[in-house]
């Protein structure tokens, strides 16, 4: 608006100048030059506004877009976790019910001991179920603290995702940090195969 306002002050000092004098010719003809540059110089000036709007435009598509695909990230993030919580309550129950099983035969075992001598055929292949359950008891349980941990490392490395690591994961050029991520989820998905536990 400046520079529009600067160009209507130069036309109208060209109009009121004295048309007979040659020393009011070469003003006339300075402020035409003048008048001229200031003309190119505005419209240079809304070139560039243009274009500043539009990579303006560009820069909050892309902050829309990564918003977005964050926003994805924490959902995708949430229903891990739910699926997490869930393995373990069926891990759990599962070691339960082998609790309860191994103390049934623990049972059994008391009985057929007081009952007859007899049975100490019996009474050792109790007592090697029995040993057999508490080892598979004890990887059970190794693996599952394995789990929390990978879990929690997992948990850690999001919390400590930055917009910058986003963008920089996305970056389309090269693609270095999109295959080191990738690695490192396959690495994740590795561990977590690894602790699984086969029944």
């Amino acid at each position: 608006m400046r520079h529009r306002s600067v160009i209507i002050l130069a036309f109208m000092a060209v109009v009121a100048l004295p048309a007979g004098k040659a020393q009011a010719q070469s003003e006339t003809d300075r402020l035409r030059d003048a008048l001229r540059s200031a003309t190119a110089q505005v419209r240079a000036l809304e070139d560039q506004r243009t274009a500043v709007q539009a990579q303006l435009a560009e820069v909050t598509r892309a902050r829309d877009a990564l918003k977005n695909e964050v926003d994805a990230a924490k959902a995708q993030v949430k229903k891990v976790e739910a699926d997490y919580r869930q393995a373990v309550r069926e891990f759990n129950d599962r070691l339960e019910e082998r609790n309860q099983t191994l103390e049934k035969w623990k049972e059994a075992y008391t009985e057929a001991a007081t009952v007859a001598r007899t049975k100490d055929s019996e009474r050792a292949k109790f007592e090697t179920e029995s040993k057999t359950y508490k080892a598979g008891l004890n990887a059970c349980t190794v693996k599952n603290k394995e789990l929390v941990k990978v879990g929690r490392d997992l948990l850690e490395r999001y919390d400590n995702l930055t917009i910058v690591d986003s963008v920089v994961a996305k970056e389309p050029l090269i693609g270095f940090q999109r295959v080191k991520v990738q690695n490192l989820l396959q690495d994740y998905g590795d561990k977590v195969l690894n602790q699984r536990v086969d029944p």
